[in-house]
């Protein structure tokens, strides 16, 4: 029979018992007749039509059927209802094809029909070979006991039974009026502590991340420990004002990593965070995150000495020796007698730059650098000039540590004076990019530019300067307080505003961000403020210097009380003025 069925010619009511009769069984001539069981389900009850029971037959009433809605007297018939065919709740009707709405919606993501291993009903089961209801049963089972149901068995939850449920009525809280009240236990943070003990391996082969991204990961060994770190990156995130993609990938690669790890609830090692970015994972988030839980292992190398070991590989293995002792003490000082402070990487590094020539030209007929004596130190500068005062100043500083540790019988470099060159007069800079940073329709760019152009602060103070010192339109800085310019203030408001806007949540105290340091709390770089003036700064802050060196007529003192400048720094732009007095003086003296 196909569309909707008729109605019964004899008593309007019901339809026709099948399609070639035009009455029903109720209204069959010389009868009433009984109708024969369902040829479907076998049923002997609320017959329809066709050999159907209204429980089988498509158009049967329901409660979102067609011929419910239609109006006679066929409408006012009642709804069928029925138990649901997967997990037996009370109130199914054929409106989802006798399930209830959550066995309809699993039947969607779970298309295996198999015997449940917990219960032995044959229904869609999920990936653990266990069905809704038994599921369910665990779900109500440790919501009474307070746990989570991943921490109660199945079959201890439905060892004694199953609760069957009204269909469509399962509560959850927090939908409707009620609030959501949490009744689980809170993750244990405690647990991220790294393990005293290490599971040693044979081999230590690379991971292929990419093959784990076709194949899956393995799975974490330990479900509180993971809990524990999915609620602190959770609360980290929320902390630095991080995005939701953000924290959902930080979360899924440190998943990963507790995966792959050898040993369960050991330190992370950076070397194995930082493939994660063949696979298109976030690095920095995670090295951050997990340096703030203590859980990083940071095995890296650091660049100066991937540079320092590069430069010295041709060296004998003597002077590789003697300058590996220099370049351990002049990084992390010494506390033994003689002692010594420790020099910044970018100083160790020129140092040795400097001196590199010279070591490189003995070691094609000495080995060691305890060969070397002054008649070799002499052969070796250059001539005059800046080089020849930097190469003394980098050999210098080697050869007074070989000294200071015996492995130099002498010190050849000493009493040996080479003249400073004078420093250069500042170059000029450009007016036309100077003009168009400071005009830029990039607020950051536009203050960086006012900040270097009218009162020439230094790099590394615009690197770190925090939001709180900005405030009374004055500049607080360690050493003075600098009251802006109006130029300054606008430019400076207009940047404000587009902080708050572009990034509001963000943790980072420092005034100045972009997209890549807005999650975290590290300033910016030299390298970032150049990119964005377009300019070498400093140039633009010593233009600016050199000019009131010029206004003022080489007045040291306001120089160095304006721009923070000691007397030494100050005189270097002096020295370009020529003073009224000297001039006067000369006139005076030739006539």
């Amino acid at each position: 029979m196909t569309g909707y069925p008729r109605r019964c010619q004899v008593c309007g009511l019901r339809p026709p018992a099948m399609r070639e009769i035009p009455f029903c069984f109720a209204c069959w001539p010389g009868g009433p007749v009984i109708p024969p069981p369902c040829r479907k389900c076998g049923s002997a009850e609320n017959y329809f039509t066709s050999g159907l029971c209204a429980r089988c037959h498509s158009h049967a009433p329901g409660e979102k059927s067609p011929l419910w809605q239609y109006p006679g007297l066929l409408a006012p018939g009642s709804v069928v209802i029925a138990s649901c065919r997967d997990c037996h709740a009370w109130g199914a009707t054929r409106t989802y094809g006798w399930l209830c709405s959550g066995c309809k919606s699993w039947r969607e993501t779970h298309c295996r029909f198999a015997e449940c291993r917990t219960c032995g009903h044959t229904a869609p089961v999920g990936e653990d070979g266990s069905c809704r209801l038994c599921r369910k049963t665990r779900s109500l089972l440790a919501q009474q006991l307070g746990k989570r149901p991943r921490d109660v068995s199945l079959a201890e939850a439905n060892q004694r039974g199953q609760q069957l449920f009204f269909a469509s009525m399962w509560h959850r809280e927090g939908h409707g009026k009620r609030p959501y009240i949490k009744k689980t236990r809170p993750p244990d943070l405690s647990l991220l502590t790294p393990v005293t003990h290490e599971q040693l391996t044979l081999l230590d082969l690379p991971r292929d991340l990419k093959a784990g991204m076709h194949h899956g990961f393995p799975l974490p060994p330990d479900t509180a420990r993971e809990s524990a770190w999915h609620a602190f990156v959770r609360d980290y995130a929320a902390q630095h004002g991080w995005a939701r993609t953000v924290t959902e990938r930080t979360q899924r690669a440190i998943r990963m990593l507790l995966g792959m790890q050898d040993t369960s609830g050991a330190a992370i090692r950076a070397s194995d965070v930082l493939p994660l970015s063949g696979i298109r994972h976030p690095v920095r988030p995670v090295l951050d995150v997990v340096a703030a839980a203590g859980m990083l292992a940071d095995d890296r190398i650091p660049a100066i000495e991937r540079w320092f070991s590069l430069h010295i590989a041709e060296l004998p293995a003597t002077m590789r020796h003697e300058l590996t002792v220099w370049f351990d003490i002049a990084r992390h000082g010494s506390t033994t007698p003689p002692r010594f402070t420790p020099r910044a990487e970018s100083t160790v590094q020129s140092q040795l730059a400097f001196a590199l020539p010279a070591i490189r030209a003995w070691a094609r007929t000495h080995s060691s650098l305890r060969e070397i004596g002054r008649d070799d130190v002499h052969s070796a500068l250059p001539a005059s000039g800046r080089q020849r005062s930097t190469t003394m100043q980098g050999l210098r500083s080697i050869f007074r540590v070989l000294k200071a540790r015996k492995l130099t019988f002498i010190n050849p470099t000493a009493r040996i004076r080479v003249t400073a060159p004078d420093n250069p007069a500042p170059p000029q800079v450009d007016l036309s990019a100077l003009t168009a940073a400071l005009n830029s329709p990039d607020p950051a760019t536009a203050t960086l530019a006012g900040l270097l152009a009218f009162h020439a602060i230094r790099i590394y103070q615009l690197c770190t300067l925090h939001l709180t010192d900005a405030r009374d339109g004055r500049l607080w800085l360690d050493d003075h307080v600098v009251p802006l310019a109006e130029p300054v203030r606008q430019r400076l408001s207009a940047y404000l505003d587009y902080r708050q806007q572009r990034w509001p949540h963000t943790a980072n105290p420092h005034l100045f961000i972009h997209y890549r340091n807005a999650t975290t709390t590290r300033p910016v770089t030299p390298w970032w403020i150049n990119k964005r003036l377009g300019i070498s700064a400093q140039s633009i802050r010593q233009d600016r210097i050199l000019d009131e060196a010029h206004a003022t007529g080489g007045d040291v003192r306001q120089l160095c009380a304006l721009f923070g400048l000691s007397i030494a720094g100050a005189y270097r732009y002096t020295t370009t003025v020529d003073h009224p007095g000297i001039a006067q003086w000369a006139s005076s003296t030739t006539d």
